[in-house]
């Protein structure tokens, strides 16, 4: 019985794991319309591809608008396109939809940026692929957005929920987990911040190696524990922690950079989406804790031999570790290999 409750467990991981691999990050489309004057408007659309191949997304503005020609090119994984719109009246009122939208896994985000100074900025989803322009929007509307992109990041993010999932393995107790995913948080918000304004710049495809190196990083540290070698992982985790998460914050920070942030309130779009990020990584924590208690629960009723914990024992996270060193081992070989491609 003891043998058949870890198979469960790990086969649930290993397929849960496997997902991870099949599955990728759906980077967003950005629409920024700028109004020139009275009835023109400059349109910068960018649309998610790989390759010379893009996402079937199209721009339909209201239909009082005439486009002039469109200029396009691909770069840095998106489909750019450039045109003028003359709109008599206005946008203000005017419905402008994502045609395609709705059978895609992506979001796209739009942003008007109105001749007054003001932004209106909108998160258009597969189940709502359209909106109505307002001459301004308040800041309750970026708070909604950012707050829902920073949540989509992270859920989707899944080098970055394996990192935490690695560390929930090795950590025990409590206090030193706490302690261990708040130096993880305040690392990435600075490195987030820094990079966001400016202050600090580096090349997206060594970070997101590097992110691969400390996935493989805690999963060796996992199997060390479990030999009685404990390493600086085990014995000061939240040291760990920090200095991979400032790695990962710069991560963050380039997926915020793809979308754009509204001139009139940085602080505030960066400081939800950086909320939004939170909640989607405590959101993973309670996920995976009930999984497992879950897990010992029924183990308990059926008999079986219990260790302290399944997050916690030999028996699931010596194997676990195993999966996610591997997997992080694919991502690390994929993006050096991208550095030369």
């Amino acid at each position: 019985m003891k043998a058949f409750a870890h198979l469960t467990v790990l086969l649930a991981l290993t397929l849960g794991f496997v997902g991870i691999v099949q599955a990728h990050e759906v980077r967003p489309g950005y629409l920024q319309i700028k109004q020139i004057d009275a009835l023109t408007y400059d349109l910068l659309w960018k649309v998610p591809a790989k390759g010379d191949r893009r996402l079937g997304l199209y721009v339909r503005l209201p239909g009082h608008c005439r486009s002039s020609e469109t200029t396009s090119r691909f770069a840095d994984g998106a489909y750019i396109e450039r045109w003028q719109a003359t709109c008599e009246g206005g946008l203000k009122d005017g419905t402008i939809a994502i045609d395609g939208l709705e059978a895609t896994r992506t979001d796209v985000l739009v942003r008007v940026e109105h001749r007054n100074g003001r932004n209106q900025t909108v998160r258009l989803t597969p189940s709502q692929p359209e909106f109505k322009v307002m001459r301004a929007a308040g800041p309750a509307a970026v708070i909604r957005t950012y707050f829902a992109l920073g949540v989509e990041h992270i859920l989707l993010g899944f080098d970055h929920l394996l990192f935490v999932l690695a560390l929930l393995f090795l950590v025990e107790g409590w206090r030193r987990l706490v302690a261990t995913i708040t130096a993880f948080t305040i690392a990435h918000s600075l490195t987030l911040a820094a990079a966001t304004f400016g202050w600090v710049q580096a090349p997206q495809a060594p970070v997101e190696a590097v992110i691969a190196l400390s996935i493989m990083f805690v999963a060796v540290e996992i199997l060390r524990r479990h030999q009685g070698r404990k390493g600086i992982a085990s014995r000061r985790p939240w040291i760990v922690a920090f200095l991979f998460g400032l790695l990962h914050g710069l991560g963050f920070a380039d997926a915020l950079r793809e979308v754009g942030l509204p001139d009139d309130a940085i602080p505030l779009a960066l400081a939800f989406f950086n909320v939004g990020v939170e909640a989607g990584q405590l959101l993973f924590v309670a996920a995976v804790f009930l999984f497992f208690r879950f897990v010992n629960q029924l183990m308990g009723r059926l008999g079986a031999a219990a260790e302290r914990s399944y997050l916690s024992g030999a028996a699931v996270t010596r194997p676990a570790s195993y999966v996610i060193g591997t997997l992080a081992a694919f991502w690390l070989i994929e993006r050096t290999y991208g550095f030369f491609v």
